[in-house]
């Protein structure tokens, strides 16, 4: 029966007054008599079991009642404590902050749970632990939400992020709020500006002209990285246009090198997840091949004599069949110039996908293959090519251009095969010599392989010796070289909105760009509540002219400030940072605490931020740990990579990404569409209808959205079940790794769970002073001694295999060992906290087993529940601490990283020890089994090779002990004795007597 109180039993006691006289021994009665606020524990020792089931019948678990009181007394003891120097700390765990949009969601409350988990475990561990919490307050949405409501977006955040703290506030997490940081705080964003001006300084940082992607409903410009597959913006789903601007770059280029090779040491131990690192490296993108360079025969047409191309593939060079040109390309726009269908083309661009086959077949222009002028070409590969301008070809890769090589790349393929269905493709390279290939007829061999045929005198060679020989043969005439090429682009952080980080820059008409004084700093965004009272769209600071004028801080004369913010981005880059030394007012941080704080431990959050976010943040945190702000001078320089080159800089030590929550989805069946939670009947979950027709609802899990009705507010459900509930509820469901099913019905598990561990608290507690006599009744606090004196009684005289007491001990202590080890390595893992829970359980079931709880030493009972407490505590703080607080309540708190009582459990050493000492013998009679024992488990000693007789002599009298063995032997008649062999195998698990 659970034992369910929402209190220590002992201050109970006296509210209970005569109620629980009654059903107490007359002793017990005068202890509470003499001593009315005596822990009840002691009291209730006296109580039988009819008389406990009585005293807690009409007591319940109130789960929030525990809530509330634990966090209250969390944040006493954290006043009292006053803020600790941060540079104590041995841990640093990090959950991504969150944007204030005004509501926690199911998907933040897993990473926050997630992240306190591993916190409290390390607290307990003895760490002291950093886990601090801030908001990602500039962005586009605020400033939308201004304009939608008529009011300052720094209104809107600021009250958004109250609500989002009350709401973590009931999580039950033990965040750091004295690091609290906001990045639309002027303190905060002071040094997001000096950080940016140190880049500028070093010449990181720089302005340039450069078409870029526009977003035409929010007016603004959009990274390369924020626009989809399908040429939209990420945010407002608008087709994304093209316009040619000046912008602020992040040269991120100067330190692409670092940045791909670093990703070994992240890859070393499964630090980060492949899946990211995988992600970052073709975003990087580095190849090696050449440049070829394409003579053009223009026919009259004004353009440039030839095209260079990258290929990584030179080794398909006899296999080209077209050139393809990015609109961007500078002969495309020159012949724009004269080719109104062109220019009608290339607006319709924009609309197209990335992907898209469709293509413009440049009139009067044709280019030729360099190795056309070789003597020994194949004359297919003589033949002059057809250029095309396609939307598939990158603008900002490799020189704009393609070639085409239909027969060995995919999207060539499919892209000839639009414009030229009949027209032969040309394979110019098999996968073996022999040149039989593993794709389909037809289908592009993209793998490497052995050159054919159609490649002249190269036919036989490899790929790799075929492209380095043709490289070569080009390279004398001017046609080809060597040369590599990246993905990456530098970082471009212009934006022309109101809500983000002013760019701390002036423009002079005298000295040009000019960086604002550190003493001037921060540039603070002016006050335009008239624009946002008027529902005004695009950027208000261009219409600022009083903040917009000022002086220049070179020569004093008339200046204009930049009126661009910087990509939210650049906060997200560095924040972590800040929380290590976010008070300080003249940097961003000290290098001490850069020092002994950073890089960060443990780093949580999405995978959807595998690209963006973390290599920005790996960036900007090489610059800063190679910059003055980290006491280096020298370093960072314009051109070349810091000079501590040798040294791994990188913010994140591990890197965990947990999966996204789901929620439960009906739809109509007849329709499709969603339904809303009163459209659904739910008088039977297992067959929900449809209210309106009756018909059986579809049930599926989705992505949680308004659209769908599927959200669960985290709030709501931690105010009914209580927050350790759900956060246990929220870990089981699922490895941290993967999609989470949200599924309500399923916590009454974990709430059974809970009360069933809170009755072992009560009856431990209750029964922790009885002492009971017997060779079990050991006074000794150590469980190895206990185990360890009792085998020394056993020595001193004839083994007792009839003692239920000490087997049952062995039983719980050993599932305890083996727990803490299982527990432990998942909490260290953290991807399988789920099976935390899971083992727990199995625990609790083995300690509360009527054969083992009401037989097993008492000492064995108080550690055994006392381990079960600390290794629960992680997940569920507030209910691990009242438990805590009912077994010793003089030990203080659970999470105080100075309370070596509370120490997270360690295997004792007690494995060796804890055998057994009753095995199963299965019995044979002529080699056919016929039945199985329990018997004692044999001496080590009759174990050893010459002890044989000894051994089959203690088993055949172990088996004729029991009444089965008895019955089934000499009961039909057969007398061991007599037999003509006796073979004892497996040390003496099996026994074969042969008559």
């Amino acid at each position: 029966m659970p034992l369910i109180c929402p209190r220590p039993l002992g201050r109970l006691v006296p509210k209970l007054g005569s109620s629980l006289r009654p059903v107490l021994s007359s002793a017990a009665a005068a202890s509470l008599a003499a001593s009315p606020r005596r822990p009840v524990g002691i009291a209730l020792q006296h109580l039988g079991t009819e008389s406990w089931k009585r005293f807690y019948a009409d007591h319940k678990l109130d789960l929030l009642a525990l809530d509330q009181k634990w966090r209250q007394k969390w944040a006493e003891s954290s006043r009292e404590k006053g803020t600790r120097e941060k540079d104590e700390k041995n841990k640093y765990v990090l959950p991504m902050f969150p944007y204030p949009s005004g509501y926690l969601h199911l998907g933040h409350l897993r990473v926050y749970t997630i992240a306190d988990v591993i916190a409290r475990f390390q607290t307990l561990q003895g760490h002291k632990v950093l886990l601090p919490m801030g908001w990602d307050a500039f962005g586009l949405p605020a400033e939308n939400a201004a304009i939608e409501r008529g009011i300052n977006p720094a209104t809107w955040t600021k009250a958004n992020i109250a609500k989002m703290k009350e709401q973590l506030h009931v999580m039950n997490g033990s965040w750091d709020w004295n690091c609290e940081l906001a990045t639309c705080d002027p303190d905060f964003y002071k040094h997001t500006q000096k950080i940016f001006l140190a880049l500028h300084e070093k010449g990181l940082a720089y302005q340039a002209e450069a078409e870029v992607n526009y977003d035409p409903v929010d007016k603004t410009v959009l990274a390369n990285e924020q626009v989809d597959a399908n040429g939209c913006s990420w945010r407002s789903g608008a087709k994304v246009e093209k316009r040619k601007l000046k912008q602020w770059f992040l040269n991120i280029s100067e330190f692409r090198e670092s940045l791909l090779k670093d990703l070994e040491t992240l890859a070393k131990d499964e630090a980060w997840p492949e899946r990211v690192l995988a992600m970052q490296k073709n975003w990087l993108g580095k190849s090696k091949g050449a440049t070829i360079k394409f003579p053009v025969l223009a026919f009259g047409q004004g353009t440039h004599s030839s095209i260079e191309v990258f290929t990584s593939r030179p080794d398909t060079l006899f296999g080209v069949q077209y050139i393809a040109l990015a609109a961007t390309h500078p002969s495309v726009q020159q012949l724009a110039k004269s080719d109104p269908e062109l220019q009608v083309f290339l607006s319709t661009l924009p609309g197209l996908s990335p992907d898209s086959k469709v293509g413009y077949l440049l009139p009067h222009i044709r280019a030729v293959n360099p190795l056309a002028y070789h003597e020994e070409t194949p004359a297919d590969t003589k033949v002059s090519l057809p250029i095309y301008v396609a939307p598939y070809v990158l603008g900002d890769y490799g020189e704009g251009a393609v070639m085409g090589v239909p027969g060995h790349d995919l999207r060539d393929h499919a892209f000839w095969k639009e414009h030229h269905y009949d027209a032969p493709v040309r394979f110019v390279l098999a996968a073996s010599e022999d040149e039989s290939t593993t794709t389909m007829p037809n289908e592009p061999v993209t793998e490497h392989g052995v050159l054919n045929a159609n490649s002249g005198i190269f036919k036989g060679k490899s790929s790799k010796e075929a492209g380095e020989m043709l490289v070569k043969l080009l390279e004398p005439a001017g046609l080809a070289k060597e040369s590599e090429k990246w993905r990456l682009r530098d970082w471009l952080i212009s934006r022309q909105r109101y809500w983000g980080t002013p760019i701390p820059i002036v423009h002079c008409g005298s000295c040009g760009t000019v960086p604002v004084p550190d003493e001037q700093l921060p540039v603070v965004l002016p006050e335009v509540d008239e624009h946002w009272a008027g529902k005004k769209t695009g950027n208000p600071l261009e219409s600022q002219t009083e903040w917009i004028n000022t002086s220049c801080p070179k020569c004093g004369g008339e200046a204009k400030r930049d009126t661009d913010t910087m990509d939210t981005f650049v906060d997200s880059s560095w924040y972590y940072m800040r929380f290590i030394d976010a008070h300080n007012k003249e940097a961003p941080f000290s290098p001490e605490k850069a020092k002994a704080l950073t890089p960060v431990d443990i780093y949580i959050g999405g995978v959807e931020h595998a690209i963006l976010h973390l290599l920005y943040s790996r960036f900007i945190y090489k610059f800063l740990m190679t910059s003055s702000f980290a006491g280096k001078e020298s370093e960072a320089t314009k051109g070349a990579e810091p000079e501590e080159s040798s040294k791994v800089y990188e913010p994140f030590k591990r890197l965990i990404t947990q999966g996204m929550v789901h929620g439960k989805t009906y739809t109509d069946p007849s329709t499709g569409r969603f339904l809303k939670p009163d459209e659904v009947d739910l008088s039977n979950p297992n067959q929900p209808k449809v209210v309106a027709t009756g018909a059986i609802a579809n049930v599926s899990y989705e992505k949680m959205s308004k659209s769908k009705h599927n959200g669960v507010d985290p709030t709501t459900f931690i105010a009914q079940y209580g927050a350790d509930a759900t956060r246990a509820h929220m870990l089981f469901q699922a490895p941290v790794s993967e999609i989470l099913d949200w599924d309500e019905n399923k916590i009454t598990g974990v709430t059974r769970w809970l009360s069933r561990v809170y009755d072992l608290v009560q009856k431990t507690a209750a029964s922790s002073s009885c002492i009971q006599s017997g060779p079990l009744a050991s006074t000794t606090s150590s469980v190895k001694t206990f185990f360890e004196q009792y085998q020394q009684q056993q020595q001193n005289s004839e083994p007792d295999y009839s003692d239920e007491r000490y087997d049952a001990s062995v039983t719980v202590w050993r599932e305890v060992q083996h727990t803490i080890s299982s527990v432990t390595a998942s909490y260290n893992k953290v991807y399988t906290l789920n099976t935390v829970i899971s083992d727990l359980m199995s625990l609790t079931n083995v300690i509360a087993s009527s054969s083992n709880y009401d037989v097993a030493a008492p000492l064995i009972k108080r550690e055994a529940v006392s381990t079960l407490i600390r290794m629960m505590a992680p997940v569920a703080p507030a209910f691990a601490e009242e438990c805590w607080s009912t077994l010793y309540p003089n030990a203080g708190s659970l999470f105080d990283s100075n309370n070596e009582q509370a120490r997270f459990p360690v295997p004792d050493g007690t494995e060796s020890i804890l055998k057994s000492r009753k095995q199963t013998c299965a019995v044979q009679l002529n080699g056919k089994t016929k039945f199985a024992v329990e018997i004692g488990t044999p001496p080590a000693g009759l174990l050893e090779k010459d002890a044989q007789e000894k051994l089959r002599e203690f088993i055949v009298a172990e088996v004729l002990r029991t009444e089965e063995g008895r019955a089934k032997l000499e009961g039909r008649g057969v007398d061991v004795n007599k037999a003509k062999k006796v073979i004892v195998v497996r040390g003496g698990k099996l026994l074969n007597v042969v008559m």
